[in-house]
């Protein structure tokens, strides 16, 4: 006698079992429904057939079993632990099967139905997310069982119902056939993460439908058709048509476009439904070698978005889409790549009204496979294609009405194989009126787009000018980075170097950045746990956390950056002049929702302002704008014009005044600091003074600033590395944090060569260098003085074999107390050298705590560049040249043994770093690492700084 150890549906390569066909989604209509969200009644198991069925039946008892909610995650409310995998499968791979040791979830919902809920006519239940695998019954009877996590499946059970004591039966495992097709670099979820909604369906109710709005660019029309599987008519009272399903019209009409989303409310009607039409007319075409919409060529601005919330997985609520969105539009992004399924369907509600792109992806990645050279991959083997086939007709069928998704993508690392082949066929037989993408498809044999990710700067200049090669289709296909700049830690660089490709070259159609948000899950001892905090035998770590907002959605310097880097108003023109040019960025919109606005400054403080004209300047465009004469201040300094674009009026993503654009204008240069000298060092028993300084005289390092107390300033090369420094494991080029580490720059000897006194100076001379190589670097500190002044000057010679970059370059120093901090330089955030074009010149405050910079995994964060002068800690510092500052309250050092913010401890000093050089950030945690122009090359260096007591309270 034998026995089966998990059940038969679990590990079937089908889709599934007693759904109905897919259709179009819809918000909502004139029929009832009964959502069922809300508390369920919950039982965890350890493997698939650890229960028997009894607990679909009515009456059976639940009453000590625990709740949870719906939508949401078992193992986020208490039941278990989630696991984070970039793309090994935590289990072992012997496709279709999956570990005995399988968690499921039997979920139990008693439900009523309204008491003017119409009898005897059809219901359908509708699922819209369980991972990984579901079995459904409705007062014990079983409907069916289902696979793909990320899409809708629907049931017939208007012949179940009862007015009283329904019982709606789940069953959820989280390991199943279907996870060899979910393989997405994202926790594993399992759970009813996603509505179930109870749907009446009247005699004559709309089935399924599909709305074709053309837009003609040449004369200006639309053309309007929807077929519907239920014959009816279609009203759009705002163009006065009422056409039978089926029945074409074209008219004048205003187009769909990102930039510019305008929608027509029309209604489908059946004999026994009305449903509410949002009908955006806009043609996707390629032509020219180019992706072009309504006849122009679009520009992706864009980012791949994982559905994440920090207590609740997955499971998203309206209110947290719509800040996604929002958030979006505030930081100029223009598109979206629903990585690497489809989203929640009223996300896409959201890109249609307030204006997105879409790629919309098919919830399939293989990436595990890879670890075998894609043996056995279920893409390219004819058992699956039923389940391939189904997840692509659930996501076409679902969201086929959404203006906004103009290119189909089939999935995401799934390798090659005849399935995909297959659904790109299907794909095109059902929708012939958008594109298809995937970046595995290297030929582009099944694609209308060539799609690459992280290729680096030089790669894609290539293809730009077309000298890429491959295939010759490939050669006539326009480009896009599907994912590119990864945003984990401390970053992306490089991003305003990838922005001029695509502006300098047609083919080049934009990109992806990867991703929108953290994955981190709120902790209450770690603030945001990440991929072996919850004891997972397999993981990825941190690499969950690589987005331009934070777990908790607020924006990084990342972020900020891009939304610098993409703004869609460009300034050229030289302050002195008092002319500014104006670049229209748009592909569709011209400026007239924007205003002008300027500031002139001179030492970072505005002296006067006012608003400029804005030309009617269409797409592409540019025009000169005269800038006023400069106010008659009287003030001398560095001066410089700010102009900046803003919205004119409030818009449905942004009120009046919000800044899209801006730009600063140098008139005159800075004001180097005043020569510090004249002052003599004094011995004084154990100490040496000069001017307000104190040293001590046998080591020269300094001890006091008038009334303020110094730790020493010394040299310092060190910085904890970012994820971009330490890259990936699998990156072929230079990780050079792993060989700062290796080389020993994180424990630098500074060895004592002379303390000389001399007429008007102090100088210590020293080399520092790392245990155990031969290389180093000869440092001299010379320190001049007036009467109230103590200069710094640090000569740096690099000797022996330098063959790494410096981390940074510069001093480091302790002051017993600061916490105020004010500086003239680049703000509000951080920069580097190369994510530095959102810094803009000013004069900025924070305290010492707020220019810490919360990434999850702790790394070097918070330095404000361009700096002239900072003040804290009693102490005005000022450099020459420009320089970098930070300040934190734990060393260097305990900053890069920390692994979440929770290991940072704030000691009872303030560490302040003053850099004359810094090296570039890069995005090598899953890309290319720094252009060779951001090094910091070891190499002669000579800066200084002023420093004096501060009169600032």
């Amino acid at each position: 006698m034998s026995f089966r150890t998990t059940a038969d549906h679990v590990e079937d390569v089908s889709p599934g079992r007693g759904a109905l066909p897919p259709r179009a989604w819809y918000a909502g209509s004139d029929a009832r429904s009964l959502s069922l969200n809300g508390s369920w009644r919950f039982r965890l198991t350890p493997t698939a057939d650890a229960e028997d069925d009894s607990f679909a039946e009515p009456g059976h008892d639940t009453g000590d079993w625990a709740e949870v909610t719906v939508p949401g995650h078992w193992v986020l409310q208490g039941h278990g632990s989630p696991v984070y995998t970039n793309h090994l499968y935590p289990f072992p791979v012997d496709p279709p099967h999956v570990p005995t040791e399988n968690p499921t979830g039997d979920h139990v919902r008693h439900f009523d139905l309204p008491e003017d809920w119409p009898a005897d006519q059809e219901a359908t239940i509708r699922f819209d997310g369980v991972e990984s695998c579901a079995k459904v019954w409705l007062n014990g009877t079983l409907l069916g069982d289902f696979k793909g996590s990320r899409l809708p499946h629907e049931f017939a059970v208007g012949h179940l119902l009862k007015p009283r004591g329904n019982v709606l039966a789940v069953r959820v495992h989280q390991w199943s056939a279907g996870s060899y097709l979910e393989d997405q670099d994202q926790w594993w979820l399992p759970g009813i993460f996603r509505d179930v909604t109870l749907l009446h369906r009247p005699p004559g109710a709309v089935g399924d439908f599909f709305v074709h709005a053309s837009y003609d660019h040449v004369t200006g029309e639309g053309t309007l058709r929807v077929d519907s599987e239920v014959a009816g008519r279609v009203t759009v009272p705002e163009l006065g048509l009422d056409l039978a399903t089926g029945e074409s019209a074209t008219i004048p009409v205003e187009p769909w476009t990102a930039e510019t989303p305008r929608l027509y409310d029309g209604v489908l009607a059946t004999e026994g439904e009305r449903v509410p039409l949002r009908i955006g007319f806009r043609t996707v075409v390629l032509a020219d070698g180019l992706i072009k919409v309504n006849g122009q060529a679009v520009l992706f601005k864009g980012v791949n978005r994982h559905e994440w919330h920090p207590e609740r997985g997955r499971a998203l609520d309206p209110a947290t889409m719509r800040e996604d969105v929002l958030l979006m539009k505030r930081h100029n992004l223009n598109a979206v790549r629903t990585s690497h399924y489809p989203p929640h369907p009223a996300f896409l509600d959201l890109c249609d009204e307030l204006g997105l792109w879409v790629i919309d992806e098919c919830d399939l990645e293989t990436h595990g496979f890879t670890e075998q050279g894609w043996r056995d991959n279920p893409v390219d083997d004819d058992r699956w294609t039923p389940a391939l086939l189904d997840r692509a007709a659930r996501m076409v069928e679902r969201d086929k009405n959404h203006p906004s998704v103009v290119l189909w993508s089939l999935g995401n690392e799934a390798g090659t194989g005849r399935g995909l082949t297959a659904m790109a066929e299907w794909i095109r037989g059902r929708d012939p009126e958008r594109l298809v993408h995937y970046e595995g498809d290297i030929d582009c044999r099944d694609t209308d787009v060539y799609s690459r990710m992280y290729a680096f700067h030089e790669e894609v200049e290539r293809i730009g000018r077309g000298l890429d090669g491959g295939t010759h289709k490939r050669r006539r296909l326009p480009f896009i980075l599907c994912e590119y700049a990864h945003a984990m830690g401390n970053g992306p660089g490089g991003l305003a170097d990838y922005q001029e490709l695509f502006e300098r070259y047609d083919r080049l159609q934009g990109g992806f950045v990867w991703e929108w948000i953290d994955h981190g899950i709120r902790h209450p001892e770690l603030g945001f746990a990440y991929g072996g905090d919850f004891g997972e035998e397999l993981h990825d770590g941190n690499f969950v956390c690589d987005g331009l907002l934070f777990p908790d959605r607020t924006p990084s310097p990342g972020l900020v950056e891009y939304k610098k880097v993409i703004e869609p108003v460009r300034f050229r023109g030289d302050g002195a002049d008092g002319t500014v040019t104006l670049v229209n960025r748009y592909d569709f919109a011209d400026l007239s929702e924007l205003s002008l606005e300027w500031a002139y400054q001179v030492d970072g403080e505005s002296v006067g302002s006012g608003t400029l004209p804005v030309p009617p300047l269409a797409p592409g465009a540019s025009a000169d704008v005269k800038l006023p004469e400069p106010p008659a201040d009287g003030r001398s300094g560095e001066a410089c014009w700010t102009v900046r674009a803003v919205l004119a009026e409030d818009t449905a993503w942004a009120e009046r005044g919000h800044e899209v654009a801006w730009v600063q204008l140098p008139v005159t240069e800075r004001v180097k600091p005043a020569a510090v000298a004249g002052a003599a060092p004094v011995p004084d028993g154990r100490t040496i003074r000069l001017g307000p300084g104190v040293f001590d005289a046998r080591t020269g390092a300094l001890l006091r600033i008038g009334g303020v107390e110094v730790d020493a300033p010394r040299l310092d090369v060190w910085r904890a590395p970012t994820d971009n420094d330490d890259g990936a494991e699998w990156q072929t080029d230079i990780r050079y944090g792993l060989l700062w580490r290796k080389f020993g720059l994180h424990r630098m000897r500074h060895r004592l060569d002379a303390v000389e006194t001399g007429a008007d100076a102090l100088t210590v001379r020293t080399r520092v260098a790392p245990a155990a190589w031969e290389f180093g670097l000869h440092t001299e500190y010379r320190w001049t003085a007036d009467g109230d002044r103590l200069r710094l000057t640090v000569s740096v010679t690099p000797d022996g074999n330098w063959t790494v970059p410096l981390p940074r370059l510069g001093i480091r120093f302790a002051l017993p107390a600061a916490d105020a901090v004010s500086w003239f330089g680049g703000g509000p955030g951080e920069a580097y050298p190369d994510t530095g074009s959102a810094s803009r010149l000013g004069r900025w405050q924070a305290t010492v705590d707020a220019l810490q910079t919360p990434y999850v995994r702790p790394q070097e964060n918070g330095a404000r560049a361009d700096v002239r002068w900072v003040e804290l800690g009693g102490l005005r510092i000022e450099g020459e040249p420009e320089f970098w500052f930070s300040a934190r309250r734990w060393t260097t050092e305990q900053l890069d043994s920390a692994r979440h913010l929770s290991d940072l401890t704030p000691g009872d000093r303030v560490w302040v770093n003053l850099d004359h050089g810094q090296h570039g950030i890069g995005s090598q945690s899953c890309g290319p690492g720094p252009l060779p122009r951001y090094f910091l090359r070891a190499e002669p260096a000579e800066f200084s700084f002023v420093f004096s007591q501060s009169t600032a309270p």
